[in-house]
């Protein structure tokens, strides 16, 4: 079955969930993050099959999330860079990352969290705040038209 396309949709949550909505996406973007940007590191981290990463980096490419570039090292290799855009999604994979280990973990449970690469101590909660500075709760937010 062919999947539809968001792209042309009012809300940007659809728009960009066109773009990086599959998990394998959000999980490369995350490790980028973590610094990994050769095709094999991606393989070996996510444990991903060569055609489905060569898909998913290629559309991750042509969607200006990533760059392909000379490795750092000099060798004939390339490495995958996050561009400006890529780089921006770090607050979704903390977004995400925050509510998965509040709501996905058992009492106990071992799993990972995201710390402050300095001090190592935990990222302060995500919060959504009003332009003035109040907390925002989900009834007190609306979506309206506009145009970007």
């Amino acid at each position: 079955m062919k999947r539809k396309s968001l792209a042309g949709n009012a809300c940007p949550i659809a728009r960009t969930l066109d773009l990086i909505g599959d998990w394998w996406s959000l999980l490369i973007i995350r490790d980028a993050l973590e610094g990994i940007s050769r095709f094999s590191d991606f393989e070996k981290s996510l444990e991903i099959a060569k055609n489905m990463l060569s898909t998913r980096l290629k559309g991750l490419v042509e969607r200006d999330i990533l760059r392909l570039v000379p490795a750092s090292d000099g060798s004939a290799y390339k490495e995958y860079v996050l561009t400006e855009k890529g780089r921006a999604l770090q607050t979704v994979i903390v977004a995400l990352s925050q509510w998965g280990g509040e709501f996905m973990f058992e009492p106990g449970e071992s799993g990972s969290v995201m710390v402050d690469a300095q001090k190592r101590k935990p990222i302060r909660k995500l919060e959504l705040l009003s332009a003035d500075g109040r907390h925002l709760a989900p009834e007190d937010i609306a979506t309206t038209s506009t145009a970007y």
